[in-house]
């Protein structure tokens, strides 16, 4: 059974262990040290305690996967654009997961005073997660080159806008 639900203190393990799976082995995320389990707790309390959605998908009781959003950036003429964040743990890809994590993430986002969701892709050379939210109305909305540099290469990010108050879900 699949189902999407919040984030509980129980799951931080799982999400931190998928994440370091990315941080290590992928230039899907540009951090270089995965975070511990009191990291992600402090940083989920920060997402959660500003009303933001943090999400986890659950199959057969496992955490397969979680996605979040938060504030896109700290300056305040920019509390009302979110940026979101989806990872699926190893072997999980493929399955629908992303799909229905994202989903339900659009909705919980349009819930808040966000009018903007922004995605901030790593160019790794995989086109699923730009495909992923072209499937619910991103669009293309630049590129910046050359700005990330791991396992020995320079990376670029795609950059994908949502308008919150416009779109709709497919």
């Amino acid at each position: 059974m699949t189902k999407v639900r919040a984030l509980t203190e129980t799951d931080l393990p799982a999400v931190a262990g998928i994440y370091a799976h990315y941080v290590t082995t992928t230039v899907a995320t540009f951090d270089e040290t995965p975070l511990t389990a009191d990291e992600w707790r402090a940083k989920a309390g920060g997402i959660t305690g500003a009303g933001l959605p943090f999400l986890v998908a659950e199959v057969d009781g496992e955490v397969a996967g979680y996605a979040y959003v938060a504030q896109y950036r700290p300056k305040p003429a920019y509390r009302h654009t979110l940026e979101d964040t989806i990872y699926l743990a190893p072997g999980r890809t493929g399955q629908g997961l992303g799909r229905l994590l994202l989903g339900t993430l659009i909705d919980r986002a349009r819930e808040t005073e966000a009018r903007q969701l922004v995605a901030v892709i790593a160019d790794s050379g995989d086109p699923s997660s730009a495909r992923l939210h072209e499937k619910f109305g991103f669009a293309a909305a630049g590129r910046l080159r050359a700005v990330g540099f791991k396992h020995g290469r320079w990376i670029d990010t795609a950059l994908m806008q949502l308008d919150l108050r416009q779109a709709e879900r497919p």
